[in-house]
């Protein structure tokens, strides 16, 4: 996110997975879930549309770092251009869904998320100025073996991501050495995991991953938990290749990557630390569907 990534440039790897937020838009009195309901406001409010009924369904945990929001952004902003007759145009929505969080809830955050929800699949996203979006060819072994050896864990910890990104983002424009390190190691290693996910080496993605966390942790005290670091633990003494949090972290889930048939042994050593999370990836990103 800026200002590091219009200065240094930012690179992420990151895979969709089929976790999901429904929009469904009618005509009547304005309505939504909640918890959904200050980004249904603005962005109706944008669009011009304030009379519209809105429900919302989604089928992510709470503060999980795995892009809950994004998707819902982007479900959201799908189904008012559909409802316009506007072209759906991924890019677009996932800009327009990073400023909606940014400029109307006040939430700091990069786009990554919001590109990964609009596209799907596996992606390889540049981030100088413009953001640059290659996809990552996934062959149908890759994806398999990528959902079978891996174990994703829900600590049920909710986090406050703007806050923690606030903090290292301060630390990077006062040029502090550790979050500088940290910050390039971790453009480089996500790098890393974009070839060797082509190349179907999830052995390597494992060990990459690992080294990634080690980084990330360092960047704020508030990103590693006495939970997480437990989970983390527990996997390498399982046989895990390697595990990192999701998101901004404090919290929400951990993914370890498992070597081939390792991860039943991992699952039964992690599984007192949280609820674990069956998952498949997704290919097709946001999609809309006329009920009319």
């Amino acid at each position: 996110m800026p200002p590091y990534s219009d200065r240094e440039g930012g690179f992420v790897c990151n895979i969709a997975i089929d976790r999901y937020a429904v929009v469904r838009l009618s005509e009547g009195d304005h309505s939504s879930t909640p918890e959904a309901a200050p980004m249904v406001r603005a962005a109706l409010r944008r669009a011009g549309l304030d009379d519209m009924a809105v429900s919302v369904a989604c089928d992510f945990p709470v503060g999980a770092g795995l892009g809950g929001s994004s998707a819902l952004s982007a479900a959201l902003l799908a189904a008012i251009a559909a409802w316009k007759r506007e072209p759906i145009d991924r890019s677009a929505i996932a800009e327009a869904g990073r400023a909606l969080e940014v400029e109307e809830l006040g939430i700091p955050g990069g786009r990554q998320d919001h590109y990964a929800a609009t596209y799907g699949g596996g992606l390889a996203l540049t981030f100088l100025g413009a953001t640059s979006v290659r996809r990552i060819a996934l062959d149908a072994a890759t994806r398999d073996n990528l959902c079978s050896r891996s174990v994703l864990v829900y600590t049920g910890q909710s986090r406050i991501s703007g806050d923690t990104i606030t903090a290292v983002l301060g630390a990077y424009k006062r040029g502090d050495a550790t979050v500088l390190k940290a910050l390039r190691s971790m453009r480089e290693l996500a790098e890393a995991m974009a070839d060797a996910l082509e190349q179907g080496d999830l052995d390597r993605v494992g060990t990459l991953l690992g080294e990634h966390w080690a980084y990330q942790r360092s960047l704020h005290p508030s990103i590693p938990t006495e939970r997480i670091d437990e989970i983390v633990l527990r996997a390498h003494e399982a046989g895990a290749l390697g595990a990192k949090a999701m998101g901004a972290s404090g919290g929400g889930c951990v993914l370890i990557l498992c070597p081939q048939g390792g991860a039943d042994a991992v699952r039964v050593a992690v599984q007192s630390l949280g609820e674990l999370l069956d998952f498949r990836i997704d290919e097709e990103g946001v999609s809309v569907q006329d009920s009319a």
